[in-house]
């Protein structure tokens, strides 16, 4: 896939380092990838980004941010509140079209959910794929709340007619509880779409060169590494 729409369920769920294993990958296949971040919040401007953290751990990715605003906030309010422009749905889309014809691999960080708002119009990250017409990667968490939470995304992105791509865990507990151990097994049924992987939890910690080792284990062949879901399931069984 040239370009890839990177959302999650919510905040803080692994997105960031998910973003840079599946940018790991695809270096250590021997692509060029570019990694968009249309919207960074809660950064001053002299603050490492979320796509600065992805070049960190992935290594030589080309990075872009369209727009950076100080407060932890949604995008269209974090611009409102600090008097500067938003970002349009179109920008992302004319941004990633151009680094896709440098790249091999563009993958869009968006922020937060599928849903969260560029601007004060409503434009979304879910209006940027589909002007992108780009498969969406829906990185979600393993606990406890996770099947509402993919779900309503899941229907969300069928309603808009975009392309789901699959489902990926963005923490897997290296001591996984009950209900993290039965989502394997729910979560591509509620998802109506496949699961492509689970990165560790602690990932995020790494040496970056350990970082770009273990990466292809922790994702399926669909996003170019080499997990197996019935064999990791198989190990987690309840």
């Amino acid at each position: 896939m040239e370009i890839l729409v990177i959302t999650g369920t919510g905040t803080e769920v692994g997105k960031t380092i998910a973003t840079a294993a599946v940018a790991a990958t695809a270096l250590a296949a021997g692509r060029s990838v570019a990694v968009l971040k249309p919207a960074q919040t809660g950064v001053r401007p002299d603050e490492r980004g979320d796509a600065d953290e992805v070049a960190r751990l992935a290594g030589a990715v080309t990075t872009l941010e369209l727009a950076r605003y100080p407060e932890p906030l949604a995008p269209a309010t974090a611009a409102r509140r600090a008097s500067l422009a938003p970002v349009r749905p179109h920008e992302v889309a004319e941004a990633a079209a151009k680094l896709a014809t440098e790249h091999d691999v563009v993958l869009v960080e968006g922020a937060g959910g599928l849903l969260v708002r560029f601007d004060d119009e409503g434009g979304t990250l879910a209006d940027a794929a589909r002007l992108l017409n780009a498969p969406v990667l829906v990185v979600a968490p393993a606990g406890l709340g996770t099947l509402n939470t993919t779900e309503l995304t899941a229907r969300e992105l069928r309603a808009r007619g975009l392309d789901f791509a699959g489902v990926l865990i963005g923490s897997w507990p290296n001591e996984p509880d009950l209900a993290s151990r039965c989502n394997l097994a729910d979560l591509p049924v509620v998802a109506g779409a496949p699961l492509l992987g689970a990165v560790p939890e602690g990932s995020g910690v790494l040496d970056p060169a350990d970082f770009r080792t273990g990466a292809p284990s922790w994702l399926a062949p669909r996003l170019g590494g080499s997990w197996n879901a019935a064999t990791f399931n198989a190990g987690c069984a309840p």
